[in-house]
């Protein structure tokens, strides 16, 4: 009896959350490690209201995340602006989000090969040594802090030229990364790129992810605020959107 036939992950749905595109898919890491199989390189943004709020003031960020790949909705205030126009959405947290796509890859036939750039010096080594212990079919291929002069941006981007990944996560931070990204992706053009923010410190143990009942209630931004209170005038981004989302709704403009 032959082999049962793929199953095509489905076309990730477009909405807008404002003017900015919104991927709504349930097996992204399926749908992203198919398309790199086929030759076709994905940006991937998660997507929170501070991003949003970024692009809202800052027109090259707007149009990164117009060409960005795919965006899947990752903090509570894009929930929230989908709901108040109709759509029940899952949120995809970013860190869950990565870490689901490093299990696919390492369940996978292909091989993937994995680079981890970003975060304090000593520390995308403690990731990578972790992931390779917790799956040890994970091909990690090369790792780089975010703290380095050119000559080491140089070395690095002829270190991914020559191991072609097959993904990579950078942990700069917003919006850092995901300019870096649009950078250079075409150093590595079939690769699947994904900014990844703090997720290397929560990895590596250097930081805490917000107990389980924040991230029910959608406080995980709170208590990221009690941790790191020098993020204060970022948070302010999120009353910001939350009235812009509902004067959205108000005024009936569902785009």
């Amino acid at each position: 009896m032959g082999q049962p036939p793929t199953v095509m992950p489905a076309v990730p749905a477009k909405v807008s959350v404002f003017s900015y595109p919104l991927h709504l898919v349930d097996n992204a890491p399926e749908w992203l490690l198919m398309q790199q199989r086929s030759g076709r390189g994905q940006h991937v943004v998660t997507l929170n209201s501070e991003m949003v709020m970024l692009a809202e003031r800052t027109p090259r960020f707007a149009e990164l995340l117009r060409q960005a790949d795919l965006v899947i909705p990752d903090g509570s205030g894009v929930i929230l602006y989908l709901k108040l126009h109709g759509l029940s959405v899952k949120r995809q947290p970013g860190i869950e989000f990565a870490e689901a796509l490093l299990k696919l890859a390492s369940e996978s036939d292909h091989h993937n090969r994995v680079f981890f750039y970003g975060a304090a010096p000593g520390v995308a080594e403690t990731v990578a040594g972790r992931w390779q212990a917790k799956l040890p079919n994970l091909k990690v291929v090369g790792v780089e802090s975010g703290y380095h002069d050119a000559n080491t941006e140089a070395e690095l981007i002829r270190r991914l030229e020559r191991l072609q990944p097959n993904i990579i996560f950078v942990a700069l931070g917003v919006p850092r990364q995901e300019y870096w990204i649009q950078d250079h992706r075409h150093v590595c053009p079939t690769a699947i790129w994904v900014g990844v923010g703090g997720s290397f410190d929560i990895w590596a143990g250097q930081k805490q992810r917000a107990p389980k009942l924040f991230r029910n209630l959608h406080l995980e931004w709170l208590y990221r605020l009690y941790q790191e209170p020098w993020r204060w005038r970022r948070m302010l981004a999120l009353p910001q959107f939350a009235w812009k989302a509902l004067l959205s709704r108000l005024y009936g403009r569902r785009r």
